[in-house]
């Protein structure tokens, strides 16, 4: 069985539309990762388990998705070294609430954030972490990166004819 690098943890089944971004981005990388659907405040001890457990099972970096308080991100951060990366989900306040719980983290206890619904990003995140010291992994990245630059440029043709 290939070993987990990669873990992508949310507050509810709910956040999985918006978080199969993230999947998908980590799969197109081949990165092995698992899904878990926790909360924070419904299942507080098996998120701790969780989280205190995530080194020793070989996980590299936690995608933590959560909305309203959001305070899944930050809990998993308290619990562990790992490098935590929280995505706010839109929800009430069209997700404003749970960006500001993720990034307002207290001194010591800190949580990447990206954008409202960013599960992509929080992925390539995650991959630009890993890629630290993998330097296939480094070498993939610049490739997208390229691809990324060539549809802006044949977009910017597509315009300029316009």
């Amino acid at each position: 069985m290939e070993k987990v690098l990669v873990s992508v943890i949310m507050g509810s089944k709910s956040d999985l539309p918006v978080m199969e971004r993230a999947l998908d981005t980590l799969r197109s990388f081949g990165i092995p990762f698992e899904v878990r659907a926790l909360s924070a405040h419904r299942t507080p001890s098996e998120v701790e388990a969780y989280a205190r457990g995530a080194a020793e099972r070989g996980v590299r970096v936690i995608i933590a998705a959560a909305g309203m308080s959001a305070a899944l991100p930050g809990v998993i951060a308290a619990q562990t070294q790992i490098p935590v990366v929280g995505v706010p989900i839109k929800g009430m306040l069209d997700g404003l609430d749970a960006l500001l719980s993720i990034v307002q983290m207290p001194p010591g206890v800190p949580v990447a954030t990206v954008g409202v619904n960013a599960a992509a990003n929080a992925a390539l995140l995650a991959i630009r972490i890993l890629a630290l010291g993998d330097d296939n992994l480094a070498a993939r990245l610049n490739d997208f990166r390229e691809e990324q630059r060539q549809k802006v440029l044949k977009a910017d043709e597509e315009v300029m004819g316009h």
